[in-house]
C-alpha cells in the first residue's frame, strides 16, 4: 500500500475561522496567536515558551495582553522566534489597511557590545484568516524554469508536424496554395527550347482544356514538377549558360576565353603543334643500263643526231705581249 506524500508548507493554505472569530478578528494582537494555530508554527520557538510561562504565571500574563510587550521580551533572548515584519495598521492606528500581515521565522544570536546577529529563515503572509508560506528563490526559480520548459517541449512537438519536403519547393513549413494546372503548363512552356515550341493554335486549345480541370492537390502537383525537372536535365543537362566563366578572386573577376579557362593561370600556354608535311615524292630513274655493255674509262658522250656536224669550240689563246729591251 502506497504511502500518501503530505504536501510542502509552500503549497499548503491553512485558515480556521472559528478560532478567528473566538479571538474577535485578526488584528494586531491577536496575529501571533492566531498564527501559532497553523502547522507553520515551531513548538519550540521561543514564542511558545513565552507564551507557556506568561499563561501559567500570573506575574507574566501581561506579555501576552500586547504584541509589543511580547515582542519586547523576544528581544531579549536568542534562538528560533517569530516577528511581525508588517503590521498593515501600523500597530493599531489604521482602521482601513490592506490585511496583509507579514511574520518572518528567524534566528537571533546575542553579540556582547553589539547589536544582535539576525538570520532569516523563511516568510508567512496572513491574508485576512488566510496564512500562506512564501517561497524560496531557489523553488521559484525552479518553478519559472520548468513552465519555461514545458512550454518550449510544447512548441517543439507542434512544429515537428509542421515542416514538410518536397522535391520542387524543398523544406517547407506551411504548404503552398495549390496551382491550377494553367499555371504549371505556361511554367513547362517557358522552360522548353525553340525546337519545342508548339505550332500556333495548338496550345491555346491545351491551355483551355487544362483549365476546365479541377485544382490538382500538393502531391500531384509536386510529382509533376519533379517529372518535368527530371526531363529538362536529360534534355539540357550537358548544356551550360555561363560560356565565359570567371576567374580571380573576389573582388578582382576575370572574363576569360572558353580556352583559357580550360587551362590554370600559372601554366604556360601551348605551343601550336606544327603542321604536318607531305612527305617527298621518289623519284624514278627512267635510263635504262645496258647489262652486257662494257664500262669505258672514260665519260660517257652524249648522244648525237645524225646529219648534224658537232661544233668545236674555239680555245681563245692569250693576248699578245710586247717585250721590250732597255737601250
Amino acid at each position: 500500500m502506497a504511502i500518501a506524500r503530505e504536501p510542502q508548507l509552500d503549497e499548503i493554505q491553512w485558515k480556521a475561522p472559528p478560532i478567528a472569530q473566538s479571538m474577535g478578528g485578526i488584528h494586531t494582537n491577536t496575529v501571533l496567536p492566531y498564527f501559532y494555530q497553523s502547522p507553520f508554527f515551531d513548538a519550540t520557538s521561543n514564542n511558545a515558551t513565552i507564551t507557556t510561562q506568561a499563561t501559567h504565571n500570573p506575574a507574566l500574563f501581561y506579555l501576552i495582553q500586547t504584541r509589543e510587550a511580547f515582542e519586547d521580551r523576544l528581544r531579549t533572548m536568542q534562538g528560533l522566534e517569530f516577528m511581525v515584519a508588517h503590521d498593515p495598521s501600523d500597530n493599531g492606528t489604521k482602521v482601513e489597511n490592506s490585511g496583509v500581515w507579514v511574520i518572518r521565522k528567524q534566528n537571533r544570536r546575542k553579540k556582547p557590545g553589539a547589536e544582535d546577529e539576525i538570520i532569516p529563515i523563511s516568510s508567512y503572509y496572513v491574508i485576512c484568516e488566510n496564512i500562506y508560506m512564501a517561497s524560496s528563490l531557489g523553488n521559484v526559480l525552479g518553478a519559472r524554469l520548468l513552465t519555461v520548459v514545458t512550454s518550449l517541449k510544447k512548441v517543439f512537438e507542434t512544429t515537428s508536424a509542421l515542416p514538410t519536403f518536397t522535391p520542387a519547393l524543398g523544406h517547407t513549413y506551411l504548404p503552398p496554395a495549390p496551382k491550377s494546372l494553367n499555371s504549371v503548363a505556361s511554367t513547362q512552356l517557358s522552360q522548353t527550347s525553340k525546337e519545342s515550341t508548339p505550332v500556333p493554335g495548338t496550345q491555346d486549345s491545351h491551355l483551355t482544356k487544362a483549365s476546365s480541370k479541377p485544382l490538382l492537390d500538393h502531391d500531384t502537383q509536386s510529382a509533376q514538377l519533379l517529372q518535368s525537372s527530371l526531363n529538362l536535365f536529360l534534355r539540357y543537362g550537358h548544356e551550360y549558360m555561363d560560356e565565359n566563366p570567371l576567374v580571380g578572386e573576389p573582388g578582382s573577376f576575370i572574363i576569360t576565353k572558353p580556352r583559357e579557362a580550360q587551362q590554370p593561370a600559372s601554366q604556360p600556354k601551348p605551343k601550336p603543334a606544327p603542321v604536318p608535311t607531305k612527305p617527298p615524292t621518289p623519284q624514278i630513274k627512267t635510263d635504262v643500263v645496258d647489262p652486257k655493255r662494257k664500262p669505258s674509262l672514260g665519260a660517257e658522250k652524249s648522244p648525237t643526231t645524225p646529219g648534224t656536224k658537232e661544233k668545236k669550240s674555239r680555245k681563245k689563246g692569250k693576248p699578245a705581249t710586247t717585250v721590250t729591251t732597255p737601250k
